[in-house]
């Protein structure tokens, strides 16, 4: 998501990071560099203008250009109309379900677009929230739309009203609201019809459901990759129904964004949730500072806490710290972690989240690293293991490589690589447990340090140095040297 964009913008601002002072011939020329990547993401045109002059005006200040670190102040100009463009942080990009129960939620959109997948994402999240949703499937025309909308519905366990094909959609809503009363729902979400373009028929009807059920949000399912088509459909939706968010779907697989940067400017209606997946839990609730920092390069540490929350059993969280605390950690724990860490998501989007991740993930070594699924291999690996050899990985020697790499589909190349991090990871996690040592250290100093965050970041403080792996350690000599020497080839003759 926003890949393109933010490795453009990010190579901007390492340049300008490389002045000590700004002229304003820099700031222009940084300028010309935005204003292309913009367009390169697809950004609404008339956006670019007008963002390109807000950032230029203020950045040609003399605040900026006079103070001690100007490209800092530059990206945090960048980074404020960021959020500006995106709808700013107000209420408006929240759901609106003030009203008395049950509030209607009406999903209008074209085919294709991802409609009656995203009713079922809006339900299931809307039931973390303590809501008790109702699907109903009003889409009449397109076959199997009815099918597809009760299917994921049972998957969730989250009730659907459907009448019998033929039925008129505009009494289908009608009746719908009348039994969502009736059953104690509190919020209905319409999946109406939508068409392979916008058509006559199609705006009476939704508009006719509009003044019978009166919902309290109409939301446009608007696909992302379509890019600027996805902006002039929202236009001509918010003048037949007077929309009041929008929801972008298959924003996983855009890697320009231009979409979710041109929407909210052009059309005046706010982005509301974006679909970041095929899974039904795959629906984020749109933030535009959050996103604003993840498109420069800053992660969006809210979203990861938030997803971890999710997705991290509590019970098994004070177990495994139990366990750690007595010194012990296996590799059934460590596969255990792993899928915890698979139920956030795929791994390049956590990552993503990360701040700084735009420099590594320029690197040709990450990209192979995160080709495919690289949980799914360490997981092949560990189960192919007997439960023994999960338990103490020490036993693991040549031979028993080289069954587990035949088992599990790898080589025993790969299989060392595995070891070897869980090895340097066990050792991380017990000197994290036990206060002491150099990760220890460096937890405590980046804690007292706010954080820690690069200095590239507007606002944030220098991230500490780190500590180098021995330092405060005395350096073993002599015969204390001799007898680790011993103990290590000792270990290694072992393991093959």
């Amino acid at each position: 998501m926003f890949e393109s964009l933010s490795k453009r913008l990010e190579g901007i601002f390492s340049g300008l990071s490389g002045k000590g002072k700004l002229t304003e011939a820099d700031v222009n020329e940084a300028m010309r560099e935005v204003r292309l990547a913009l367009l390169e993401a697809d950004v609404n045109l008339r956006v670019v203008r007008q963002f390109v002059e807000r950032v230029r005006a203020k950045a040609i200040g003399a605040e900026v250009l006079g103070s001690f670190s100007p490209a800092q102040q530059v990206l945090q100009i960048v980074h404020e109309e960021l959020i500006d463009m995106l709808g700013g942080e107000g209420s408006q990009n929240r759901l609106d379900l003030g009203g008395p129960p049950p509030n209607v939620i009406m999903l209008v959109g074209l085919q294709g677009s991802g409609k009656t997948t995203t009713a079922a994402k809006l339900a299931n999240y809307l039931r973390k929230e303590g809501q008790r949703p109702l699907l109903v499937a009003a889409d009449m025309y397109r076959p199997a739309a009815v099918r597809q909308l009760q299917t994921l519905g049972k998957q969730l366990s989250i009730p659907v009203y459907a009448e019998p094909m033929g039925a008129n959609p505009v009494d289908i809503c009608v009746h719908a609201v009348d039994y969502a009363r009736e059953q104690a729902a509190s919020v209905v979400i319409l999946d109406t019809a939508g068409r392979l373009n916008i058509d006559e028929q199609m705006m009476q009807e939704v508009i006719a459901i509009r003044k019978r059920v009166q919902p309290r949000e109409v939301l446009l399912v608007a696909d992302a990759m379509t890019g600027q088509e996805a902006v002039r459909v929202a236009s001509d939706f918010n003048q037949a129904v007077a929309l009041t968010g929008m929801i972008l779907t298959k924003m996983d697989g855009d890697a320009r964004g231009g979409a979710a940067l041109s929407i909210r400017a052009v059309t005046g209606v706010p982005v509301k949730f974006l679909g970041v997946g095929e899974k039904t839990d795959a629906l984020e609730p749109f933030y535009p500072d959050r996103l604003a920092s993840r498109i420069l390069g800053m992660g969006d540490v809210l979203t990861l806490i938030e997803r971890a929350q999710e997705a991290i059993d509590q019970q098994e969280a004070l177990q495994t710290q139990a366990r750690l605390q007595q010194g012990q950690f296996d590799l059934e724990d460590f596969l255990k972690a792993m899928r915890q860490l698979k139920r956030m998501g795929p791994l390049r989007s956590i990552l993503e989240m990360l701040p700084g991740f735009n420099k590594l993930a320029a690197l040709p070594e990450m990209d192979e690293a995160l080709e495919g699924d690289p949980l799914k291999h360490i997981e092949a690996i560990i189960l192919s293991m007997t439960p023994e050899e999960r338990r103490n990985p020490d036993i693991i020697n040549g031979s028993r490589r080289r069954r587990i790499a035949r088992g599990s589909g790898t080589s025993v190349q790969e299989i060392n690589q595995l070891l070897t991090q869980f090895n340097e990871t066990r050792a991380m996690l017990r000197q994290l447990a036990s206060g002491k040592g150099p990760w220890a250290r460096l937890l405590r100093q980046y804690a007292s340090d706010g954080g820690g965050l690069a200095a590239s970041l507007p606002g944030m403080p220098a991230a500490p140095s780190l500590p180098q792996l021995n330092s405060g350690e005395p350096k073993k000599t002599g015969k204390a040297a001799r007898k680790e020497r011993k103990k290590q080839k000792a270990k290694q003759k072992k393991r093959r």
